[in-house]
Formats: C-alpha cells, sequence, structure tokens
C-alpha cells in the first residue's frame, strides 16, 4: 500500500511533483528505489531539476479548422532551440490534440490522451531529449458562431500570433485586423474593456498636466476628456487608426465592410516574463580561461 509518508519520502529525494511520485510509486508496488528509475526513465527526475530556470523563448501559434480556434504559447529556454524541428513538432502536436478535443482549463489539456498517455508526458518526455526547460504557458480556444470568421496572422516565425473573430465581414477582413493587433499591440479590444481605475489615473494624470499648463479649471476638464478619448485610441483596438487608411479606425473599417468585431486575443511569446540577463560572451571566455 502507498501511503502519504512514502510519497512525500520520495518526493523529498526526487524534487518531483506530488502526483508523479504517488504514480511512481503506485506502478512499482511502494519500492522507493525502483520508484526514482521510474521518474528517471520517464524523464521526470530531469524535467524537475529544471523547473527553477527561466524559460522565456519559444513560440506562439494558432491551430484551427472550420468552427473551432487554438492559440497557445509554450515556452523554451533559448531562441535556438525555438527554431528545432522537434520543438515546433511539439507545438503543433500540443495545438492539434487541445483542437480537437473539449479542454478549456490547462489541467484538463494536460491530461489529453497523446499516443496512450497524455500530453503532460509527452512535454516531459521532450525537456529530458532537448535538455532544456520547456514550459507550456497558456492556451485559448474560441469557437465560432454563426457568420462569424477568424483572423488568423502569424508574426515573425511565430514570436507574436494573433486571432480574431469577426461578425458579418468576410476572412480577409478579419486578417487585417489580425495583422493590426499583431503590429500595433493594443492593451485592449474594446473601450468597455479598460478598467475603471486605469481611466481614472489617466484622467488624473491628464487633469493635472492641464492645470499646469495654466488652464482654467472648466478648460481643463474638457481638455481631458479629449485626451482621453485620444488615450482610448493608443490602447484599443478598435478605436486605433487602421494601418491601411488611417483616416478610419479599424472598428470603422470593420463595420464600412459589413461587420463588427468579436473577439480579439493577441500573445507575443514571453511577455511577462522576467527574463534572464546573460552575457554569454563573459560565460564563453571565463571557460575559456578556467581550461
Amino acid at each position: 500500500m502507498v501511503t502519504a509518508q512514502m510519497v512525500k519520502e520520495l518526493r523529498e529525494k526526487t524534487g518531483a511533483g506530488m502526483l508523479d511520485c504517488k504514480k511512481a510509486l503506485v506502478e512499482t508496488n511502494g519500492d522507493m528505489a525502483a520508484a526514482e528509475d521510474y521518474l528517471r526513465e520517464k524523464g521526470i527526475l530531469k524535467a524537475s531539476k529544471k523547473e527553477s530556470r527561466i524559460a522565456a523563448e519559444g513560440l506562439a501559434g494558432i491551430y484551427a479548422n472550420e468552427k473551432k480556434a487554438v492559440i497557445l504559447e509554450v515556452n523554451s529556454e533559448t531562441d535556438f532551440v525555438s527554431k528545432n524541428e522537434e520543438f515546433q513538432e511539439l507545438v503543433k502536436e500540443i495545438g492539434t490534440t487541445i483542437l480537437n478535443s473539449e479542454a478549456t482549463t490547462m489541467d484538463e489539456a494536460l491530461a489529453l490522451p497523446y499516443n496512450g498517455e497524455t500530453l503532460k508526458d509527452l512535454l516531459v518526455a521532450k525537456i529530458a531529449k532537448i535538455g532544456e526547460k520547456l514550459s507550456f504557458r497558456r492556451f485559448e480556444s474560441v469557437s465560432l458562431n454563426e457568420d462569424e470568421h477568424f483572423g488568423i496572422y502569424i508574426h515573425m516565425g511565430g514570436k507574436i500570433a494573433s486571432l480574431v473573430v469577426v461578425k458579418g465581414a468576410n476572412e480577409e477582413v478579419a486578417k487585417d485586423v489580425a495583422m493590426q493587433q499583431a503590429a500595433m499591440k493594443p492593451e485592449y479590444t474594446f473601450i468597455k474593456d479598460v478598467p475603471e481605475s486605469v481611466v481614472s489615473r489617466e484622467r488624473e494624470i491628464q487633469k493635472e498636466a492641464a492645470m499646469n499648463e495654466g488652464k482654467p479649471a472648466e478648460i481643463a476638464e474638457k481638455m481631458v476628456e479629449g485626451r482621453i478619448q485620444k488615450f482610448f485610441k493608443e490602447i484599443c483596438l478598435t478605436e486605433q487608426a487602421f494601418i491601411k487608411d488611417s483616416g478610419i479606425s479599424v472598428a470603422t473599417y470593420v463595420k464600412n465592410n459589413g461587420g463588427e468585431i468579436v473577439k480579439a486575443i493577441r500573445y507575443e511569446v514571453g511577455e511577462g516574463i522576467e527574463k534572464k540577463n546573460d552575457d554569454f560572451a563573459a560565460e564563453v571566455m571565463s571557460q575559456i580561461k578556467g581550461n
């Protein structure tokens, strides 16, 4: 019988996750040494030892059929690995497996069956083989309703993935919006998405700026409202000037083509991850001097 104490002991000894340790002990009938070998054979020990390392490179991708799309980001430690065919195939396998499933959460996705095992097992095996920390960071599945179309755009070979859904307009219009989103990096899709705290803070900043310019309070208030609208044009996709025709907004462009934007998602590889600053030249020199 596998006890909680046995799981705890194996976890402390190997650094592997609790569920992995429990599974290893169950598979080996509670034999601690055999369980450790099991973790090593499955590549779980190698994966565990890499957990503290930073994976901020990688690829963002989109996989779609006629009714559904999956946008995802899978990270590696180095850009070199992200260009590796095996890593690219890993991203594709994860994306297409999720596309053909009902998974909506990361736990559900990692538990999806893959060649007799799971996507989590696939990831662990690739970590062991490639030799870097790999991280399946995030994904989102989007389904189309009637008269909706996807706009899909991948920039810089997978450094940015942009997925847009429009209603009424065609795929070409949707792709134009996806390209806009990739290039202009809006923080929000619609004005309604901007938190009130963000708007209030910007309003205070602009009011203070107008007062510092010597404007009377009532004039300053009017200036603030105008500047808030300009602020929205910078941070909201629908309000941005359309790249191909700066005389209209993105929302107007879509409306002129008989549609409206329903949803927009943009993934940029490594955004929000604090990257490690390695001085590779210095590292190489130190190794040369040490030899």
